[in-house]
């Protein structure tokens, strides 16, 4: 009689094979995509062409689109732009948030309660798009960067998460500072935020992802396209399959356009899937820690 795992029998070797199968077919339909993406984008251009424009094992390797890219351009330039956007945007919405999640995390905070409360109502009623495009507009941040990055700073959500985490920091700590003479913000820099790694790394790769991914604020927003974040130029130049000049990349040869397609859709995945794998190991700890308390 097979020895019991928790109470069970363990699987038996047609069930294992069964899991392994539907395991592997998963795995290869999320990754083939992915290959064939990046295949395309450094495959020669009479191999493309035989294709008909994907290509899913490369006969050699051909760095032109790539070239064009980093060469200079709209989508270099829109490079630069979705990098500023999320490196400001994600500083900037880490420090208010965690400001405020703070403030209405502390119980002797008069008005802890009601704010609290329009956090909440904030994330059950939107205001719509036409109300925030005017009020951009009324200060003055049409075709402004700072319009990609301002009125998407705070996420309600991740405000009650970080206001969670905060509420389960033994209040000990916090009480014996207060002892010694530390102020509120001493209490804050000093003790809660070292303590609050795993959490911060979550909420910070929600907010960098939200602004990496984000285009349709751009489009609601930017009309000079010498401002255009790397999504809306994918969106442009891979959705709506618009053409690419020479004035657009920055080089006299122009590659073939699903290479050069291609390359822009490796180029704005890149980033986050390099960054991913280092907040991996907090992602799991930060995400149940500020789900279960308070």
């Amino acid at each position: 009689m097979p020895a019991l795992l928790n109470g069970q029998a363990p699987p038996s070797a047609p069930e294992r094979l069964i899991k392994a199968i539907v395991f592997t077919v998963m795995c290869l339909a999320v990754l083939i995509p992915f290959l064939a993406v990046f295949a395309t984008s450094v495959a020669p251009r009479e191999q493309i062409s035989a294709a008909g424009g994907l290509v899913l094992l490369p006969r050699g390797i051909d760095l032109t689109a790539y070239k064009a890219i980093f060469s200079g351009g709209v989508v270099t330039r829109a490079l630069g732009v979705s990098v500023f956007v999320t490196v400001v945007g994600t500083g900037l919405s880490l420090l208010v948030s965690c400001l405020l999640a703070y403030a209405i995390s502390r119980s002797h905070f008069v008005l802890a309660r009601p704010v609290l409360m329009v956090v909440l109502i904030g994330m059950l009623f939107s205001p719509g798009i036409i109300p925030v495009y005017l009020v951009v507009k009324q200060t003055g941040l049409l075709n402004s960067l700072w319009a990609l990055i301002l009125p998407t700073m705070v996420s309600g959500f991740n405000v009650i998460v970080l206001r969670s985490f905060f509420q389960g920091i033994p209040e000990e700590l916090t009480e014996s500072a207060t002892i010694d003479g530390a102020s509120e913000w001493t209490i804050f820099s000093r003790i809660v935020m070292p303590l609050s790694k795993a959490v911060l790394a979550v909420i910070g790769l929600f907010y960098a992802v939200g602004y990496w991914n984000s285009f349709f604020s751009a489009l609601l927003y930017i009309d000079d396209a010498a401002k255009w974040p790397m999504q809306l130029v994918l969106r442009t130049y891979v959705v709506n399959d618009a053409a690419m000049s020479q004035a657009d990349i920055g080089l006299e040869q122009m590659p073939p356009q699903s290479s050069l397609q291609m390359a822009i859709l490796v180029v704005s995945m890149v980033p986050i899937l390099i960054v991913y794998p280092f907040l991996q190991r907090h992602f799991a700890k930060g995400v149940l820690t500020g789900a279960v308390k308070g």
